[in-house]
């Protein structure tokens, strides 16, 4: 992280909460986005990175989950008051395409028991999978809570075919030192999975959902 300094990152970031808080505050509330600009790189030729990475907080504050679940995930899921769908629902969709996309539309993960997860593709057939939402598994020896905050602080860079990316890494009800700690944690990891590292960096910016862009690189 040596090439950001560490307190003109947090003047920054206060500076954008105190706009998005108080200058100009929404009746929502707004996701931290940190926005990348790389160089040096080709992405038809260079191998495209791809990688997650667990943050110290949660950086999606709304997610609406869907659990596809056996009974006892089903009952979980009731009790924590998430929607769920059981194997017999399941059947019904029986691979039908529109279906599939609605259901898909109208959440934004899904959670899957282990007995379920092998039948998705014979039930739903690949329309999870294509939009880049196939369910996380949830096994019986974890807590089903703690998988949902697992899958809220979990941030996915992926190089497509442009020079640009934008990830949610934080949102504004966050303090700025929680805020940092994820943008630091996001932006390392980033450099480690490039191939030149931080000279494929060309520009770093931070925003909010409806602010301005601030840059930091």
């Amino acid at each position: 992280m040596s090439k950001i300094n560490s307190q003109e990152l947090r003047n920054t970031i206060q500076d954008m909460l105190t706009y998005s808080l108080e200058t100009k505050k929404r009746n929502f509330v707004e996701t931290v986005e940190l926005q990348v600009g790389l160089k040096n790189y080709d992405p038809k030729r260079d191998k495209r990175f791809s990688g997650t990475i667990k943050l110290p907080a949660p950086c999606k504050n709304k997610m609406k989950f869907c659990v596809l679940g056996d009974d006892i995930h089903c009952d979980e899921a009731k009790a924590l008051g998430i929607d769920f769908k059981d194997v017999e629902t399941l059947k019904q969709f029986n691979r039908n395409k529109k279906l599939v996309k609605k259901l898909a539309s109208q959440y934004d993960a899904f959670l899957a028991s282990e007995s379920i997860i092998r039948l998705i593709p014979r039930y739903l057939g690949p329309g999870l999978n294509k939009v880049g939402k196939f369910p996380h598994l949830l096994t019986h020896n974890e807590s089903m809570e703690a998988k949902l905050h697992e899958i809220r602080s979990t941030v996915k860079f992926q190089m497509k075919k442009v020079l640009c990316l934008g990830v949610a890494v934080a949102n504004v009800s966050q303090t700025p030192e929680e805020i940092q700690q994820n943008l630091t944690m996001a932006i390392n990891f980033l450099v480690s999975l490039l191939k030149k590292h931080w000279q494929n960096v060309r520009t770093l910016h931070i925003k909010t959902s409806m602010g301005k862009p601030h840059h930091i690189y």
